[in-house]
């Protein structure tokens, strides 16, 4: 399967996720620079964690309008997989591909931690390798995770199986320990009506080898490739 990694100034796990999609798992993969716009003939898009544009105006505010956006935003309406990680999920959001926004942690400080988040849907292209229920051991690094949304598009994302992911204790509970910035409802991800296009605020790439803490993330990845 041939990935695109997208780079925009200030991105971070792009090398990251080059490396684990590459390297680890064995995959075509090819960087798309923000300014380009042609996609390379890509099959999937991932969209990676990091400080896209110095983070000005708000987190992925400004990535929206790189060139490069345009043609993801056209092939993840065709109905093409994309994954937003971290500053990839806040990007997903500000561009209108995902519902919500990501707003500034409860603690009002930068967090860098592993935690467990469950799985709540496996209909979307990367958690249908997945079990409904299933928890994964995913690390997070960041000042702004907090997902925030009106009433009603919060009842949308419960009545469509939006909510992907929920942040939960060791034993898959949801409680307000295991919520680590004050995200509403613990959710740690969503995705959009059609389930192409996920964003989570956990780096699956960073939990690809067990050297390194964990395998976990293989899952989301070899859920596309399964799909």
């Amino acid at each position: 399967m041939k990935w695109g990694i997208v780079t925009f100034p200030g991105s971070l796990d792009d090398r990251d996720s080059l490396y684990g999609l590459g390297t680890v798992l064995g995959q075509h993969t090819v960087n798309l620079w923000h300014k380009d716009r042609d996609l390379k003939g890509v099959e999937a898009i991932v969209l990676p964690g990091g400080f896209s544009y110095g983070d000005y105006l708000r987190c992925g505010a400004l990535a929206r309008f790189s060139p490069i956006m345009q043609s993801v935003i056209e092939f993840a309406t065709a109905g093409g997989p994309v994954l937003g990680m971290c500053n990839g999920f806040q990007i997903l959001c500000e561009s209108g591909l995902l519902p919500g926004a990501l707003v500034r942690n409860r603690s009002l400080s930068y967090i860098c931690e592993w935690t467990r988040i469950r799985v709540e849907t496996t209909r979307t292209r990367f958690t249908a390798g997945c079990s409904a229920g299933e928890i994964l051991r995913l690390p997070i690094k960041h000042g702004e995770g907090c997902y925030v949304t009106d009433e009603a598009t919060l009842k949308t994302l419960k009545d469509h199986g939006q909510i992907v992911f929920r942040y939960v204790d060791a034993t898959g509970q949801i409680t307000e320990s295991a919520n680590p910035n004050g995200t509403l409802h613990n959710i740690a991800g969503v995705t959009n009506k059609a389930g192409n296009v996920v964003g989570l605020m956990p780096h699956p790439e960073h939990a690809l080898e067990a050297m390194l803490g964990g395998e976990d993330g293989r899952k989301l990845f070899l859920s596309a490739l399964a799909h």
